[in-house]
């Protein structure tokens, strides 16, 4: 098993999804390194249990450790030197498809709140909304439509997290997002 504070993270989010009963879209899971930057990335999907493939509501998760995150965890474990907090830039997309009609995105704006709730220091921002309409090859056949919302942000790891791999921090600081993606997917689905 990789001991890093980066899976921690991700490990800490799983267990939030968990109790939130939030359920993982399969094959939506990916990590991958960046060869050329050293970056690291994992996305995953989770939505609303018993929504079906494809689900109606979703959310969409990245988290992404820079190299430059890595270079300050590495100095700090390698020299006990923290010059700078790594951190881990996060994107939430929440979706909701097969709508019936174009969507107004004042709607949307009224139900996901400007930030976040609070993970450690900051919140993630709403950055906006994204509609999307598909049509099928058969002009016959109705058109499918979609909306997204996105949420950004950045998560800096304090010195008590890098420091004890048993700290409970990271467990604390993301708990709050499995219950506010919760939340938000149930009032996306109520949109027709």
């Amino acid at each position: 098993m990789l001991d890093h504070v980066f899976t921690d993270a991700i490990s800490a989010l799983r267990d939030a999804f968990e109790a939130a009963f939030l359920e993982r879209q399969p094959f939506e899971e990916h990590f991958q390194a960046d060869v050329l930057l050293g970056d690291l990335t994992w996305e995953t999907s989770y939505g609303l249990p018993g929504e079906g493939l494809p689900p109606r509501v979703v959310a969409h998760i990245t988290f992404d450790w820079p190299s430059w995150s890595q270079t300050a965890y590495r100095q700090w474990y390698v020299e006990e030197v923290l010059d700078r907090l790594p951190a881990i830039e996060m994107e939430i997309v929440f979706r909701s498809q097969q709508l019936t009609a174009p969507l107004d995105p004042a709607r949307v704006y009224g139900i996901a709140p400007e930030t976040s709730p609070l993970i450690g220091d900051g919140c993630l921002e709403r950055v906006g909304v994204t509609a999307e309409a598909s049509y099928d090859v058969d002009p016959s056949v109705a058109a499918d439509y979609a909306v997204e919302v996105t949420f950004e942000g950045l998560y800096e790891l304090s010195e008590a997290t890098l420091a004890d791999g048993a700290s409970t921090q990271l467990d604390d600081h993301f708990g709050a997002l499995g219950g506010w993606i919760a939340a938000t997917l149930v009032k996306l689905a109520d949109l027709h």
